[in-house]
């Protein structure tokens, strides 16, 4: 740390201290002797006053340092006064300053305790304002080390909220690459649902901030009304606030319960979602049924022909019977009606209505046997058409899955371009 500078210096280097006369004041002088000692006291008490009024304004400035160096800033006057000085008076000053001051050490003694007072007052002056400048370096530092703090944490607070935007954008892509004609209203519902999850989480982040600061101040009050005078008063206010608290505390119970239905409601949406099959697995689903009912439809077909077959076969097994009953009954009733011309014309009567009975039968199994056939025309046409839609739905299907295919290329495309 330099030396500070005495009051000497100071008068060395800016041109106020001790005021040294010039030459013409030395002659002067001399003439004053001279006038003394021949009778002349007018000059001598005219060059004294001189000196008294140098000194007094030298003083006069040397308190006005005094006063700077405590209250740390330099008046304008006192400013205008040392610039006021002569250049060359400085500088003669200066140099006469070394010549006259043993003279005026020896002359003046008081002076000398003068300058070294001032000099102390200067020198604690200093020290008052470094202490001043140190003091008030440490609170600058301390508030410097508090706002880099505040700054590292908000830093760190928006590389967070940063990587969380990031997570939300991509989990947004994939629900967008998920939506579609059946789900979209689902993900508008749950995209409202999540932006009102997002929204009821600030508001409970700033309640509780607010409760935070709210407690805070309360239990100051509630700790300066512990100390107050008047207790009735003190108890009447802490009822009070305790109320207040206790209604706060209601409040964040029925956000958090709203806040927590709010969340079960998306994770049933979410559910709902992860339960739409997508496009890969309605084709599969799709292949699927469509081998199911061709195994259906073969076993459909296979136990209608076991029907066919089985009520042919109960045809046959009836007309046979019908058939052995009838040869039966001949067979018993021959020899009865051969033994006279009556019975023999009342057997040909019977055995000529049934054999119209047989051929009235035939006709009606031919006519069915007709309109049979024409329901199998008529259903072989039908399904001639059907598959011939079969064949166009197939074709249908096949450029619709090519043509998702395109889109969802050009669609990965453009993604990649915009990005």
């Amino acid at each position: 740390m330099p030396r500070p500078a005495t009051a000497y210096e100071y008068g060395r280097r800016y041109g106020f201290g001790r005021s040294v006369p010039t030459q013409k004041s030395d002659d002067d002088k001399r003439k004053a002797v001279a006038g003394a000692l021949g009778g002349g006291e007018a000059e001598g008490d005219k060059s004294e006053r001189q000196r008294e009024e140098e000194e007094k304004r030298i003083k006069a400035l040397m308190k006005g340092m005094a006063s700077a160096g405590t209250d740390d800033i330099l008046s304008s006057a006192m400013v205008g006064s040392i610039v006021g000085m002569q250049s060359s008076e400085i500088l003669q000053v200066a140099s006469e300053y070394e010549v006259k001051r043993a003279d005026l050490e020896s002359a003046q003694p008081s002076e000398k305790v003068l300058g070294a007072q001032s000099h102390l007052r200067l020198v604690t002056g200093l020290q008052k304002q470094i202490a001043s400048f140190e003091k008030k370096c440490s609170e600058v530092q301390a508030k410097h080390d508090e706002l880099y703090s505040e700054y590292t944490e908000a830093q760190e607070e928006l590389a967070e909220v940063i990587k969380r935007k990031e997570r939300i954008a991509r989990e947004m892509e994939k629900l967008n690459e998920m939506e579609n004609e059946e789900n979209a209203e689902v993900l508008n519902q749950l995209r409202s649902l999540v932006s009102m999850n997002e929204s009821l989480k600030k508001q409970e982040t700033q309640f509780k901030a607010h409760c935070k600061e709210e407690k805070e101040r309360l239990s100051g009050l509630i700790a300066q009304l512990k100390h107050g005078d008047d207790e009735s008063e003190d108890s009447e206010r802490v009822t009070s606030l305790k109320t207040l608290l206790q209604t706060d505390q209601e409040k964040l119970q029925k956000i958090r319960t709203l806040l927590a239905r709010k969340n079960r409601e998306i994770a049933q949406l979410q559910r709902k979602i992860d339960e739409i099959p997508s496009r890969a697995e309605l084709t599969q689903y799709q292949r699927r049924f469509i081998e199911l009912y061709s195994q259906v439809s073969s076993m459909l077909t296979e136990t209608k022909q076991y029907f066919t077959l089985y009520n042919t076969l109960e045809d046959q097994k009836a007309y046979m019977e019908k058939e052995v009953g009838i040869l039966t009954s001949i067979h018993e009733k021959f020899d009865l009606a051969m033994s006279s011309d009556k019975n023999k014309e009342l057997f040909l009567q019977q055995v000529q209505q049934i054999l119209d009975g047989i051929k009235q039968d035939k006709e009606q199994l031919g006519q069915r046997c007709v309109e049979e056939r024409k329901e199998k025309d008529r259903l072989t046409t039908i399904h001639l058409d059907l598959i011939d839609k079969q064949r166009k739905y197939y074709k249908t299907v096949k450029d619709f899955q090519e043509e998702c295919r395109k889109n969802e290329t050009l669609l990965s495309k453009i993604k990649t371009k915009n990005r």
